[in-house]
């Protein structure tokens, strides 16, 4: 598995999930909706850990740096 995540990427992902959760848990976000917002920011947050994103593969998307 390539890390095809660049760190600006990762940063904007753990941050996104960061506030998700806390929607959640301050109870911004409730019921159904609660849930798939916790279950969105636990993906989000473990591909920017992993530092790969499956959904980036078929549109061949990179934010890695290039390597010369």
């Amino acid at each position: 598995m390539k890390s095809n995540i660049g760190p600006i990427d990762k940063a904007i992902r753990l941050f996104l999930a960061l506030v998700l959760i806390v929607l959640f848990y301050e109870n911004v976000v409730t019921g159904t909706l609660g849930i798939i917002v916790l279950l969105l920011a636990a993906v989000v947050m473990l591909t920017a850990l992993v530092g790969f994103c499956p959904l980036y593969l078929p549109f061949k998307i990179s934010t890695q740096k290039k390597k010369k």
